[in-house]
């Protein structure tokens, strides 16, 4: 067993302190479990018992399971060492202000689109290129702006601080991820569209369920869909947000092993896409058919539920619908992990396959999930198209 292995990782964190039985009841997951992750009899779980296994650990998801990356570079002005930099200005204490930096609104929407259409394509690294400068220039926007401006200013931050947590936590980094998005959430205060610091408030949602905090994100997702519950003939935009809040909470319900309330939640979700009728992308964030079967494929792949998980990812519109490329992809590699639970091995690597393509290069290189279950699918094909996939994602053999 490699020295990379989730197993690795949980024997070195319970080191003496904690045998398996004690690892295991802490946890709330069997012992079997712990012993097989340990001894490689598995390469990874749930991500609910992977969470609880971190919890009982008192570690981050991400230091278990290997996600956390940095993005080297030349540049001394990118990469998540600037990023982290950047969230943490000091200009105010130093008596410094940086309105030089402004740039127009006209010019803010368009990096602000630009870092958007990076995001949803899982370009990473050149995202670690252009939120530095983002943020400081969106930041000296805001400073200088007069009268009708401030407001619009500020939407155009809380969007800038926004895709940059989204995009940290996909490299990782949990702790400053949760700081951009609190800072997101206040930019969006500062505004006048409560549509958008809704969705905001959705993706703080987002994140507690990303660090494993179900409950709360459950919650916090709830009462953001409350706050803008459509009556009567509403929006589509409308429509489209409060049906994203509620799909949100059906996934955090999903990994709270809620799995009645979660299907409850992703039928009011399907109703609410019904309505819209297609897949719509409003405030950055996606809306439609083709989410509710995602997410459907989420839920029960989160409860272990994979033959469901399988029927209902046969609803997925052609193509991922409206999906973006990274969550097409992402789909694509829960499907892959329904069919390796369920011994459809050449399936499962046909469809990881696919993920690739879809995702790109630099999506798959910051994914933990492709790589388990290609150590998976070791276990019963070592041939050469599977050894070469294993080999271009670093999964040791």
């Amino acid at each position: 067993m490699d020295d990379s292995s989730i197993g690795v990782r949980i024997r070195l964190f319970r080191g003496k302190a904690l045998t398996q039985r004690q690892l295991a009841d802490q946890a709330g997951v069997s012992v079997d479990l712990v012993r097989k992750l340990e001894q490689g009899g598995r390469q990874t779980a749930s991500i609910a018992s992977l969470q609880k296994i971190a919890r009982a650990l008192d570690v981050d998801i991400s230091d278990l399971i290997g996600k956390r990356a940095g993005i080297p570079s030349g540049n001394p002005d990118a990469g998540i060492v600037a990023i982290r930099r950047a969230l943490t200005p000091v200009d105010d204490l130093l008596g410094e202000t940086e309105d030089d930096a402004a740039i127009s609104l006209e010019e803010g929407e368009r990096a602000v689109d630009y870092a958007w259409g990076a995001y949803w394509a899982g370009r990473y690294e050149l995202l670690s290129t252009i939120l530095p400068s983002g943020l400081l220039q969106l930041r000296a926007t805001v400073h200088a702006a007069r009268n009708g401006a401030a407001a619009p200013a500020s939407e155009l931050l809380a969007r800038m601080y926004w895709v940059t947590g989204c995009t940290l936590v996909h490299l990782g980094q949990t702790d400053p991820a949760f700081l951009a998005i609190r800072q997101a959430l206040a930019a969006a205060e500062q505004g006048d569209d409560p549509l958008l610091l809704a969705t905001i408030r959705g993706s703080v949602a987002w994140q507690l369920l990303v660090q494993g905090r179900y409950n709360e994100s459950r919650r916090v997702a709830l009462r953001a869909a409350e706050q803008v519950a459509p009556a009567g003939d509403a929006a589509p935009a409308e429509l489209s947000t409060y049906g994203a809040l509620v799909l949100l909470s059906a996934t955090a319900a999903g990994r709270e092993q809620n799995v009645p309330e979660a299907l409850s939640l992703l039928e009011t979700a399907g109703e609410v896409a019904l309505r819209v009728g297609t897949d719509r992308r409003d405030y950055e964030t996606y809306f439609g058919p083709s989410q509710v079967v995602m997410q459907t494929v989420d839920v029960n792949v989160s409860a272990e539920r994979y033959p469901e998980a399988l029927a209902a990812a046969k609803s997925m519109p052609r193509n991922g619908g409206g999906l973006p490329q990274a969550s097409r992809a992402r789909h694509l590699t829960d499907t892959a992990v329904a069919l390796t639970r369920t011994g459809q091995h050449q399936r499962a690597l046909t469809t990881l396959l696919d993920a690739e393509r879809v995702g790109g290069a630099d999506w798959i290189k910051y994914q933990t999930l492709p790589r388990h279950v290609v150590s998976e699918l070791l276990d019963h094909d070592r041939r050469v198209p599977l050894r070469a996939f294993a080999t271009r994602l670093g999964v040791n053999m």
